[in-house]
């Protein structure tokens, strides 16, 4: 089955790279522009199940926090990637990187833990983690959310949710600070805060985790790496053909522009959805917790610079202030998800009410 998948998968970006101008020019016809989006969608969605399996793999080897760090890590450079080519390409796209996390921030936060939470209640009637590793997920993703997508919208320099290019780079290097002084927190010494609890509820000890998990050598890691990257990189060059059969759609349909950043983020981002709901279905809570207040923190710390140094060396305009209608729902969303995560456990109950803000950001997305 993999190595079929892999065949597939790269035969298509094969496809794609010697043919993609001849495909593409077909988006006139429905028919064809229907099979496209299909065959994109289909071989990207397919690819993105080598993803979770490889990553997996890797995680059961490696050991929490760093199994998901692998796979959060490799999921956010597709989306830098994939934010970078199009602004690059596009030359008028100031919204796209505010757009962008935004969804991510929906999908994962809402959308994710709705579903995972509700899933986990009725499969396990409660679920523990720890409280700890969430508590400092969430120190960080606020102010990473507040500072680059509500302030741009009070001060004063500039208009409109944009920054002058000295704020610009003074907040992208602090974005990259305080990420990077996350994510070494969280692989040294604060590393037992995102593993499993013990029955007690309190975190594993680091002498625990190490005796669990002893480090593998680097010549078993090294095929698993590979082919979690023969599994990403189709992902990445196919999801540029596929953002412009959106494109062409959402134009023919009249539907909003922001519809096409959050399908977009709904492909980038489907390994790590099924790698969190696989973990609460198997009553690992803190491993989709990982997955998913890290993905949040990761988009934002590595998404913000890139979109703000992409703006200044460019001369585009960067357009990171949210709307008003947004930035109640981020603030309400980040509310809720400091309540949700402030015990040990969990019930349907929070996931009912981040899937029910989910809904509401759909409603506000066709009808704003």
């Amino acid at each position: 089955m993999m190595t079929l998948r892999l065949a597939c998968t790269w035969a298509s970006v094969a496809a794609f790279l010697i043919f993609g101008d001849t495909l593409l020019g077909q988006l006139g016809a429905p028919l064809p522009s229907l099979l496209l989006f299909l065959w994109l969608l289909g071989v990207i969605v397919w690819s993105s199940f080598g993803v979770v399996h490889e990553a997996e793999e890797l995680a059961e080897r490696l050991g929490e926090p760093y199994g998901t760090l692998i796979l959060t890590l490799a999921i956010v450079i597709i989306e830098v990637a994939l934010v970078g080519a199009v602004m690059l390409g596009a030359k008028g796209a100031p919204t796209l990187g505010r757009d962008t996390m935004f969804a991510v921030l929906m999908i994962v936060l809402n959308g994710v833990v709705g579903i995972g939470l509700l899933i986990g209640g009725l499969r396990h009637f409660s679920q523990r983690y720890n409280l700890k590793g969430a508590s400092s997920y969430l120190a960080v993703i606020i102010p990473l959310t507040v500072i680059p997508l509500f302030l741009p919208n009070f001060t004063t320099s500039t208009p409109d949710g944009t920054l002058t290019p000295f704020q610009a780079v003074a907040f992208s290097i602090f974005t990259v600070a305080l990420y990077g002084a996350f994510l070494a927190l969280q692989t040294g010494r604060h590393s037992m805060f995102f593993r499993e609890p013990d029955e007690d509820g309190k975190p594993a000890s680091a002498e625990a985790g190490k005796g669990e998990h002893a480090r593998p050598a680097a010549g078993e890691l090294l095929p698993k790496v590979g082919l979690l990257l023969a599994n990403i990189l189709p992902i990445v060059i196919l999801s540029k053909s596929l953002a412009k059969v959106l494109d062409f759609g959402i134009a023919q349909l009249g539907a909003p522009a922001a519809l096409g950043g959050i399908l977009i983020a709904m492909v980038v981002f489907t390994p790590e959805c099924i790698a969190a709901l696989r973990a609460i279905t198997g009553n690992q809570l803190q491993r989709a917790v990982n997955l998913c207040l890290g993905a949040a923190a990761s988009t934002l710390g590595m998404t913000v610079p890139a979109v703000l140094l992409i703006g200044v060396f460019t001369g585009q305009s960067v357009v990171l202030g949210l709307s008003a209608t947004n930035m109640v729902i981020a603030a309400m969303t980040l509310l809720l998800s400091t309540l949700t995560f402030t015990g040990t456990r969990t019930t349907m109950l929070e996931g009912a009410v981040h899937l029910a803000v989910f809904f509401v950001f759909l409603v506000l997305v066709f009808s704003p």
